[in-house]
């Protein structure tokens, strides 16, 4: 079973692929999955600042990844471009989530609800980023 901050990155996940195919607004898509069946599982209040984190920050936080990344944002699926924010967000805004938890989860996401290889794209990102906006913890789980 999945834990409860899992579970609000899953929902934050399905909130973001809709937000990035319909455009509509994230404060509805979010009433919207708060009656959703099993967002009870949720860490709710984590849930609410991923969320606004994330549709919030979203332009900063493909900016922060895109010196990691070969391909260009409007180059990845929205599973892939939104496992990648999540992990961004996380890295860099909640110190007390260890970054390989930022970068583990991330990478379950991508291989959970995205294509064939995704989650090794997304790895590699977030490893980059992860040594970049936390070199000290990075490195020291390195040695």
């Amino acid at each position: 079973m999945r834990n409860s901050r899992s579970r609000s990155r899953e929902f934050a996940l399905q909130g973001f692929y809709e937000w990035v195919v319909s455009k509509n607004d994230p404060a509805a898509i979010a009433a919207q999955l708060v009656e959703s069946e099993g967002f009870s599982e949720c860490d709710v209040p984590y849930f609410d600042r991923l969320w606004h984190g994330m549709t919030r920050e979203y332009a900063p936080l493909l900016a922060a990844l895109a010196p990691f990344s070969a391909r260009t944002t409007d180059a990845l699926s929205p599973i892939e471009k939104g496992a990648l924010v999540i992990g961004a967000w996380e890295l860099l805004h909640e110190p007390d989530v260890p970054y390989r938890v930022a970068i583990d989860e991330a990478v379950e996401l991508a291989k959970s609800y995205g294509g064939t290889d995704g989650h090794k794209f997304v790895n590699g990102v977030l490893d980059k980023l992860a040594a970049s906006a936390r070199p000290r913890e990075a490195s020291a789980a390195r040695a």
